[in-house]
């Protein structure tokens, strides 16, 4: 027998090396999953996820155990995520922030796109655009002619600086020419809570914030700004559809997990959390709290981060607004 020369010994390693990762994906897993979640308790985040996570739990046959690590607009978590053992058993849930604090902030700790393995979109959040009832418009048109009369004067409240409601404002103020006033709060409740009392006009805010208000004739909602009519509002009308072509704003949440994962692993982790969003019963829930359940592939995923970032950055640079550090 020939003894083995280095190339060879190399090549036999690489080998075994291929076999050992391709056996450990087919055990994977063998203990419970942590999700990883960058807000705290009781957000939009926890909610769906708290939905899909006992159904993903079965088809994986391993507990998920959600960990809560708040802080600094979502970094905190991410950071976490990303310098984890790209092993699967450390994942995340994350919200719109992720893709607009590359365009915010100065000294990220990780790069969104290179440092983190894209597991599937779990659902598409609208933004809708409301007014308090005593604002004479019954359509986004007519809140823009309004606008325009009055420039200045119309105001609109956010969660604070540099939030996707912010954002949301400065888009439609590029792109339809107005000029409406951002006002911020220390988070989207009281800022709704002075939209129904009357002290703003108008406001940028996920449906299912805004949903229960809405029908219940406490505010006024203009368009939602999905790709596509919401399924639980079917009435009403794309923000595009309304004539302001472009203005799209979504809050996608994302699985997500440390860049490096093994295929085969993240093929598991987006399959378990496809087949949960397909569940009808977990389908419904979503769907009747204002989310749009997606479960799209590790590709097209990676695709809307890139696309997401990009958009947020442009719009950042037209508002003028200074990125601040995490």
């Amino acid at each position: 027998m020939k003894p083995l020369n280095a190339l060879n010994c190399i090549a036999l390693a690489a080998c075994a090396a291929l076999l050992a990762a391709g056996a450990s994906a087919q055990q994977f897993p063998v203990k419970p999953v942590r999700v990883v979640n960058p807000a705290a308790p009781g957000g939009n985040s926890d909610i769906f996820f708290r939905i899909l996570s006992p159904k993903m739990g079965e088809l994986l046959g391993q507990q998920l155990i959600i960990d809560y690590r708040p802080g600094a607009g979502g970094v905190v978590g991410a950071d976490i995520i990303a310098k984890s053992p790209p092993d699967g058993y450390t994942t995340g849930i994350v919200a719109g922030s992720f893709m607009i604090n590359p365009s915010l902030m100065r000294k990220l700790p990780y790069d969104t796109v290179k440092d983190f393995a894209t597991l599937g979109l779990i659902v598409d959040v609208p933004t809708g655009v409301v007014v308090h009832p005593s604002l004479p418009v019954k359509s986004l048109r007519e809140l823009i002619a309004l606008a325009k009369t009055r420039p200045g004067q119309l105001n609109y409240s956010s969660s604070g600086p540099g939030a996707v409601g912010h954002l949301s404002g400065e888009l439609l103020n590029s792109l339809a020419r107005i000029n409406i006033v951002h006002i911020p709060y220390k988070g989207i409740a009281p800022g709704i809570i002075d939209l129904i009392a009357g002290h703003v006009q108008i406001s940028f805010a996920s449906v299912p914030i805004i949903l229960g208000h809405v029908r219940q004739g406490r505010l006024r909602l203009l368009a939602q700004a999905g790709t596509k009519r919401a399924v639980s509002l079917p009435d009403v009308p794309t923000a595009v559809e309304a004539g302001v072509p472009g203005f799209v704003v979504s809050s996608g949440f994302s699985f997500v997990g440390p860049a490096g994962i093994p295929r085969p692993i993240a093929e598991k982790l987006n399959d378990a959390l496809a087949r949960a969003l397909r569940d009808p019963a977990n389908a419904k829930s979503l769907i009747d709290g204002g989310a749009e359940p997606v479960g799209n592939t590790i590709e097209e995923h990676a695709a809307i981060v890139r696309s997401e970032i990009e958009k947020w950055r442009k719009v950042v640079k037209a508002a003028g607004i200074e990125p601040r550090d995490p």
